[in-house]
């Protein structure tokens, strides 16, 4: 991934230092300054206002104010810099320290350290939210669930804390342990998790068998990270051979990644048609298309939950809209914002929302996520791990029934030739799907 940019969702390239005017450089007459003042740059052109409530006057007097100041530590600015972008009123454009910086940059490339939860804070209620534990960490094997909000981190209030204190707190050494606080509906709750660095496989794959005897190619894409890509058509090609009648995709508690993954990903499914647009500042409208390389053809059901988010409603969108498969499970998390990852002059980093991206027909999905098709809840009480994907597996039962179905319409349908006598196959049709009428 970095042999290409650094982004989160949206692939753009980076941006040097930018002043409106070069004059104005003697103003900075420190390298904290330097620092505070890219930041300001960056939002100033690129800062896509999802809220509406930005105001370019009023960041214009903001760099006034900033940069009249004198900092005498790097802490003392990169104070300043998180304080400048909580006006923004967004919670996904957010300062990232040099260390912290780094460390999302190898998460992106597929390790993590830490106990394997993203996490976003809630414009309105100011709550630290789980967007969604990723699957074989210590956070999902402890039963975390997307939407948990974290009360406290040891012990420590996580009222009125931003995002890069929560992550400051809950990463630490490779062994060591956290213990957070967590708020489900109206029960709180204590777990203390092992802090570990995983390399993250984000594609697994197996053929499952029906009682009729049709296999099932199943596909689970735990993270959209710089290998999903390449696990997910390989993965593709070995159930080609393996002669699977349909697929089944998992996205469930998939929280996203990269957005040049979820497009080449779209497109190993579906062949032509838009797959996603994403929309900048000024309007400028980019469009994504399937490529005409797609891997398979074959029927297709997505299985997605409440903690399906960012790259994993892009596929499933784009699924759904072009009509290419069905959505099954419960309504997606809604993150439908494009953030670009900056790196600053001091090493340090910004993720900043430099975009909001449309679905195939035109829908913005953000903080509304996407309805599937068919909605199943998960089971009742928790399933292990290993189940998944299996017969004990209530939403994925309710896909692989779904994906049956349609694999039989197909399969009746290629059975009547109309410009044959198969008068037989035609009232097998008619009867069963009533896909066509007598006159």
């Amino acid at each position: 991934m970095f042999k290409k940019k650094f982004i989160i969702l949206f692939a753009t390239s980076f941006s040097g230092l930018f002043l409106n005017n070069f004059a104005e450089a003697s103003v900075l007459n420190n390298s904290y300054k330097e620092v505070i003042d890219h930041v300001w740059q960056i939002v100033y052109r690129d800062f896509l206002d999802s809220s509406g409530k930005f105001q370019k006057s009023n960041w214009i007097n903001l760099r006034k104010e900033v940069l009249s100041k004198t900092y005498s530590d790097s802490n003392e600015a990169y104070d300043a810099i998180r304080d400048m972008l909580s006006n923004l009123d967004d919670s996904y454009t957010r300062f990232l320290e040099p260390k912290e910086f780094n460390q999302m940059r190898i998460d992106t490339s597929g390790e993590l350290t830490g106990v394997g939860i993203q996490i976003v804070k809630d414009e309105e209620s100011d709550d630290l939210i789980i967007i969604s534990p990723i699957e074989g960490t210590p956070a999902f094997d402890a039963g975390i669930k997307a939407r948990d909000k974290i009360l406290s981190i040891d012990d420590i209030s996580t009222e009125g804390m931003n995002i890069e204190e929560a992550v400051k707190l809950i990463r630490g050494q490779r062994g060591t342990k956290v213990k957070l606080e967590i708020l489900r509906g109206s029960r709180s709750f204590f777990k203390t998790l092992s802090r570990e660095k995983i390399e993250i496989k984000s594609v697994s794959s197996k053929v499952n068998q029906t009682k009729n005897g049709l296999l099932i190619g199943y596909v689970r894409i735990k993270q959209f990270n710089a290998n999903a890509s390449k696990e997910t058509r390989d993965a593709i090609k070995d159930l080609e051979t393996k002669k699977v009648s349909g697929y089944v995709l998992d996205l469930r508690s998939n929280p996203g990644g990269l957005l040049e993954s979820s497009i080449d990903i779209s497109r190993h499914f579906i062949n032509k048609g838009v797959i996603v647009s994403t929309v900048s500042k000024d309007g400028l409208r980019e469009t994504k298309r399937g490529n005409g390389q797609a891997l398979t053809k074959k029927p297709l059901v997505v299985l997605v939950n409440e903690g399906s988010a960012s790259a994993s409603e892009i596929v499933s969108g784009a699924i759904k809209d072009n009509k290419r498969g069905k959505l099954v499970g419960k309504k997606t998390f809604g993150k439908g914002l494009v953030q670009s990852m900056r790196t600053l002059v001091d090493g340090s980093g910004l993720t900043v929302t430099v975009a909001k991206y449309l679905t195939p027909n035109g829908t913005d999905i953000n903080k509304f996520g996407i309805i599937p098709d068919i909605e199943v809840k998960m089971n009742i009480n928790p399933i292990l791990q290993r189940e998944i994907g299996t017969k004990k597996d209530k939403q994925y039962r309710a896909g692989e029934k779904e994906l049956i179905n349609i694999i039989n319409r197909k399969n009746q349908i290629s059975e009547f030739k109309p410009n044959t006598a198969n008068i037989n196959a035609f009232l097998k049709i008619n009867k069963k799907n009533q896909v066509f009428a007598l006159n």
